[in-house]
C-alpha cells in the first residue's frame, strides 16, 4: 500500500503535478489536438510534423481501418468505404442527409442515427468520429508520454442536443473523458482574448468545412460573455466545393461521373480552391477512370463569382446576429476569422467590407479553435493559478419551451440565455379531475408546437384529482455547460415528480437548423395571429364547458326565452370557435358572457340561500 506524504511544519510542499488535458477541434475537413505547455497553448504535430489530421476514415475488408492522410490518399480509389465530412452526419437521421454533399457513400436509413454501409459492416457517424478522436488521443499521449485526464472538445455553436450528445458518445468510445463541450467561436475568442488581453465587443466569423457560426462576445477583465450567436448548420467549405464541382462538370460536359470520379474531382476542386487562396489562377488537370484527361484553368475571380451567393448568406446571418446583440458593425472592436474556408480572399474581402476593418489574422484559422479549447482544458484540469482564471459565459442558441393547450409553445428558457442555466415555470390542469399531464419538450422560436423541434415527451402521473386550474405543476429545465438539457415536472401539493434527460435519437435536419431562426422572423406576424386565435379558442372552450355545466345543474332558474337566448349564444360561440377569424370569436365570447351574466347572479344567490337555509342569525359569522 502506498503511503501518503504529509507536509510537516517547515517542510516544503510537494510540487504541483500537472494533469494532462487537451483541446480537440473535431472538424469537418481536418481535426487537431492542442495542449498548454510553458503557459502557452500549442497544436501537437504527428511524426511528420503535421498538426492537421484529415477527418477521413477508410474501412478495409479485413476489419482494418486507415485514419487521416492514409485514408485521404486512397479516397478516390475506394470512395464507398472512405468516409469524409462525417461531422455533417452526427446526430442525423436518414431523411436529413444531403446525398450530393456525401456522394458517393451508401446509407441505411435505420431508426435513429443514419448508418453508413462499408465492407467492414454498418458504421455509425459516432463510430467514425471515434476513430478520428482515438487517433488524436494517441498522438497526444505518445508525444507527451502520459495518459489524458480529459479533453475539451469543440462543437459548432448551432449543434443541437442530438449532435452534442453524439459528439460526447464518440469521445466515450474513443476513451476520452470530456471535460466540456465548447462552442467553436467561443474557443476562438479565448485564444484571441488571452493572447492580446483584448476588451470590448468582438465578432467571431467561423466558416468551417461543414458549418457557419457567427458569435458576438463581450470581453471584459477576464470575463468572456457570449451575447449573441447565429449561423447555419448546413453551410461550409463543402458547399463551396460542391459549387466548384458542378462548375467543372458543366464546363467539361461530364454528365454521369462514376463514384470514383466523383471522389477524385471533389478532392481536386478542393485542392484548387485552397490553392487559389494564394494564387490568381490554377490549372485543374485530372485523368478520369476511363482514361479521359480533363484540363481546366480556374481563377480566383471566377471562384469568387461562383460562390458569391454562399458568402452573402454568411453576411446576412452576420447582420442578423449583430441586430440580436443590439450592435452596429462599427461598434465591433475586432473580427476573428476561424476555419479553413476563411482563407478564401473573397471571404476576407467581404468580411472586411461588412465591418469596415481588416479581420484579425494573428492566429492560424485552422488552429485557433483547438488552441482556445486547450486553454479551457488546462483551466478545467486545475493546472492554472487562480489569478490566471477567467470566467466563460456561453449562450443557448435556440429557445427551449413546452407545449400548452391548443398546440401553443410557452418558452421556458429563451435563446441567448447564458449557460449553464436552470429555469422553472408553473402550469396547471385544464380539466376537472385530471390526474396526469404530458410534458412535451420543444426547441425553436415559433409559436406553434408543430413548427418547432420536438426533443422529448414524458408523463407526470399521480396528480391528485382536483378542479381544473387548481393543481400547480412546476416544470424545470436545466441546461449544463455542454448545452445538454434535462427536464422535470413536480406537482406542488402532492410532491409527485417525473424527469427526463433529453437524448433525442437524432438531431435537426440541415434545413431545419439553417432556417429555424429565419422562419421565426419571417412568420412572426402570422404566428402571433395564430397564437391569439388559439388563445381565444381555448377561452371559448372553457366558457362553453362552464356554461353547459351550469345549465345541467340550474336550468330551472331560467325561463324559456332566457334559455333559448343562452342556447343560441352557445351555438354561435361553438361555430365561431371552429372558424379562423378572431373578430367573430371575440364578439361571440362577449355575447355569451353578457347573456349568462344574470344567470350567474341567480346561481350565486341560490348558493347563498342554500348555505344559509335553516340557520339562525346569531349562528352566521361575518
Amino acid at each position: 500500500m502506498a503511503l501518503l506524504q504529509i507536509s510537516e511544519p517547515g517542510m516544503a510542499p510537494l510540487p504541483h503535478q500537472r494533469r494532462l488535458a487537451v483541446g480537440i477541434d473535431l472538424g469537418t475537413t481536418h481535426s487537431l489536438v492542442a495542449v498548454v505547455r510553458d503557459a502557452l497553448p500549442e497544436a501537437l504535430p504527428d511524426a511528420q510534423g503535421r498538426v492537421l489530421l484529415p477527418s477521413v476514415v477508410r474501412y478495409l475488408p479485413d476489419g482494418e481501418r486507415r485514419v487521416g492522410y492514409a485514408a485521404q490518399a486512397q479516397a478516390a480509389l475506394d470512395p464507398k468505404n472512405t468516409i469524409i465530412s462525417v461531422k455533417r452526419l452526427m446526430g442525423r437521421g436518414g431523411r436529413d442527409i444531403d446525398s450530393t454533399v456525401h456522394a458517393p457513400l451508401d446509407f441505411l436509413a435505420a431508426p435513429g442515427m443514419v448508418q453508413i454501409k462499408t465492407v467492414a459492416g454498418l458504421k455509425s457517424p459516432v463510430e467514425v468520429s471515434a476513430e478520428i478522436l482515438t487517433a488524436l488521443r494517441q498522438r497526444a499521449e505518445n508525444l507527451l508520454g502520459e495518459e489524458l485526464v480529459g479533453a475539451v472538445i469543440t462543437v459548432p455553436a448551432y449543434f443541437d442536443e442530438a449532435q452534442r450528445q453524439a459528439t460526447k458518445d464518440a469521445a466515450r468510445v474513443a476513451g476520452i473523458n470530456v471535460l466540456r463541450l465548447l462552442n467553436e467561436p467561443t474557443a476562438a475568442a479565448l485564444a484571441y482574448g488571452l493572447e492580446s488581453g483584448a476588451e470590448g465587443y468582438y465578432a467571431v466569423y467561423d466558416l468551417g468545412g461543414g458549418t457557419f457560426d457567427l458569435s458576438i462576445l463581450n470581453l471584459t477583465r477576464g470575463v468572456f460573455e457570449v451575447i449573441a450567436t447565429g449561423g447555419d448548420a448546413a453551410l461550409g467549405g463543402d458547399d463551396f466545393d460542391q459549387l466548384l464541382f458542378q462548375h467543372v462538370l458543366q464546363k467539361t460536359g461530364i454528365v454521369a461521373p462514376t463514384p470514383e470520379d466523383v471522389r477524385l474531382l471533389l478532392d481536386r476542386v478542393r485542392e484548387a480552391k485552397e490553392a487559389l487562396s494564394d494564387a490568381e489562377q490554377v490549372t485543374l488537370d485530372v485523368t478520369l477512370s476511363n482514361g479521359v484527361q480533363l484540363k481546366l484553368t480556374l481563377t480566383e475571380q471566377a471562384l469568387a463569382e461562383i460562390t458569391q451567393a454562399l458568402v452573402q448568406r454568411t453576411l446576412k446571418l452576420t447582420g442578423k446576429t449583430l441586430r440580436d446583440a443590439g450592435l452596429r458593425p462599427e461598434e465591433v472592436q475586432g473580427v476573428a476569422l476561424v476555419g479553413g474556408a476563411t482563407r478564401m480572399p473573397a471571404v476576407r474581402r467581404a468580411v472586411e467590407a461588412f465591418f469596415g476593418q481588416p479581420p484579425l489574422a494573428g492566429i492560424d484559422p485552422d488552429q485557433v479553435v483547438a488552441l482556445g479549447a486547450a486553454s479551457q482544458a488546462d483551466l478545467l484540469a486545475g493546472n492554472r493559478r487562480s489569478e490566471d482564471d477567467w470566467l466563460l459565459l456561453d449562450v443557448l442558441p435556440l429557445s427551449l419551451g413546452i407545449e400548452t393547450m391548443g398546440g401553443l409553445v410557452e418558452k421556458i428558457i429563451p435563446r441567448h440565455s447564458t449557460i449553464p442555466v436552470a429555469r422553472a415555470q408553473e402550469f396547471t390542469t385544464f380539466k376537472d379531475g385530471q390526474t396526469a399531464m404530458s410534458v412535451h419538450v420543444l426547441q425553436g422560436e415559433r409559436e406553434l408546437a408543430k413548427d418547432c423541434r420536438s426533443l422529448a415527451r414524458f408523463e407526470l402521473c399521480g396528480i391528485p384529482p382536483m378542479a381544473a386550474g387548481t393543481a400547480r405543476i412546476r416544470v424545470t429545465y436545466q441546461v449544463d455547460a455542454d448545452g445538454l438539457l434535462s427536464a422535470s415536472a413536480r406537482e406542488i401539493f402532492s410532491g409527485v415528480e417525473a424527469s427526463i434527460t433529453v437524448k433525442p435519437s437524432y438531431g435537426l435536419s440541415d434545413e431545419q437548423v439553417a432556417q429555424m431562426l429565419q422562419d421565426s422572423f419571417q412568420a412572426a406576424e402570422v404566428d402571433m395571429q395564430i397564437r391569439a386565435l388559439r388563445e381565444l379558442q381555448i377561452e371559448a372552450e372553457q366558457l362553453i364547458s362552464a356554461t353547459e355545466t351550469a345549465l345541467a345543474a340550474d336550468a330551472d332558474l331560467l325561463d324559456g326565452a332566457e334559455r333559448a337566448s343562452i342556447d343560441q349564444a352557445l351555438q354561435t360561440l361553438q361555430q365561431a370557435k371552429e372558424g379562423t377569424e378572431r373578430q367573430p370569436l371575440q364578439a361571440a365570447l362577449k355575447h355569451l358572457a353578457a347573456v349568462t351574466d344574470e344567470f350567474a347572479g341567480r346561481r350565486i344567490n341560490k348558493g347563498i340561500q342554500q348555505a344559509l337555509a335553516g340557520r339562525k342569525l346569531d349562528e352566521i359569522k361575518v
